[in-house]
């Protein structure tokens, strides 16, 4: 899908795990938590294996790659946000939350209500995006007892 209006053309591209743009933005988005994380970056590595995820969303500007998400099955009813990321020097665009929005159609389209997420309180960005139109809800399973998680839930 090609979204207009800006002064780039931001190309929002379906696919999987295995595509190697989806990788190297991730080890972008591993580097950025680190430096953000610290310590606490190595627990949650655990969480965040993307070899089976089915699907990903891209975000293109003018064919650079430069920000992605993805969506796994949290249980019958709900969809987890996870990898979102976008490049430092294209924040601010509202990519983020084209990326969203199209990962949420994505999961209506499977057949899911709702979406769940986990961000932590350092992602000052990603916490602003999803206040938006997420609720905190409790943290849920791996993420239960951290306290610098921060979970959302949508209805789709």
């Amino acid at each position: 899908m090609k979204i207009y209006g800006y002064t780039e053309d931001l190309e929002l591209v379906r696919t999987t795990s295995q595509n190697a743009d989806f990788a190297n933005l991730i080890v972008k988005l591993d580097e950025n938590l680190a430096s953000r994380n610290g310590d606490m970056q190595e627990y949650f590595n655990q969480f965040n294996k993307v070899d089976a995820i089915k699907h990903v969303i891209i975000a293109y500007i003018n064919g650079i790659a430069v920000g992605c998400g993805a969506i796994k099955q949290f249980d019958n009813e709900s969809v987890e946000v996870k990898r979102m990321f976008v490049s430092d020097e294209y924040r601010g665009r509202r990519i983020a939350s084209k990326v969203l929005n199209e990962l949420e159609n994505w999961a209506k389209e499977l057949g899911y209500a709702s979406a769940v997420l986990e961000t932590s309180n350092v992602q000052t960005e990603a916490v602003a995006l999803y206040t938006k139109t997420y609720t905190v809800t409790e943290n849920y399973g791996q993420y239960a007892g951290i306290d610098t998680s921060i979970c959302f839930k949508k209805e789709l």
